[in-house]
């Protein structure tokens, strides 16, 4: 029996460790699997806000267009409203699932943001289905639109934690285009 009590610390001491050893792999596999769990949702997130810009650019673009055909904007590819119809319906029926994927998956501030450019956008398709001709008030629109854009980007940099990015603002393509 004294052999067993001399050892008795010894193998409290493997029981022990044993046990720390144990718990330290739980711990750690517990914190890894949610590191990799916040980093699989921040993927899904950063393509549903990538989807759903994709998809308001469309309705943009075309919105540029047909704004050339009405002699509102110098795009060099315009568009009848009667062509452009078709394309913006389909543009529309395409943006309802990337918006119902940013309203699941966004932040308060990205949703909010996102709301503020496709109501400059809706006013945008209005001011062309009324076939206003008005190229100063257009430009104004351009300019909310592309201010509701750059603040729906910043929305989604902050969210994500993601470096600071370019500002549409700052370099533009010929004719004012991002």
């Amino acid at each position: 029996m004294s052999s067993f009590v001399q050892q008795l610390p010894a193998l409290l001491g493997v029981v022990i460790g044993a046990l720390g050893s144990y718990v330290a792999l739980v711990r750690s596999d517990r914190d890894r699997f949610r590191r990799e769990q916040r980093a699989r949702w921040e993927e899904r997130r950063l393509a549903a806000y990538s989807e759903w810009a994709l998809a308001l650019k469309k309705s943009v673009t075309l919105t540029y267009r047909v704004a050339s055909h009405l002699g509102n904007d110098p795009h060099p590819h315009p568009l009848s409203p009667a062509e452009a119809e078709p394309l913006m319906a389909e543009a529309n029926v395409a943006r309802d699932p990337a918006g119902e994927a940013l309203l699941m998956l966004g932040s308060r501030e990205v949703v909010e943001k996102a709301r503020a450019w496709v109501s400059v956008v809706l006013e945008m398709e209005q001011f062309l289905r009324d076939g206003t001709r008005d190229p100063a008030a257009w430009q104004r629109l351009l300019e909310r639109q592309r201010a509701g854009r750059e603040a729906y980007y910043a929305a989604v940099r902050e969210d994500l934690a993601l470096p600071p990015g370019h500002s549409a603002h700052r370099a533009r393509c010929p004719g004012g285009r991002v």
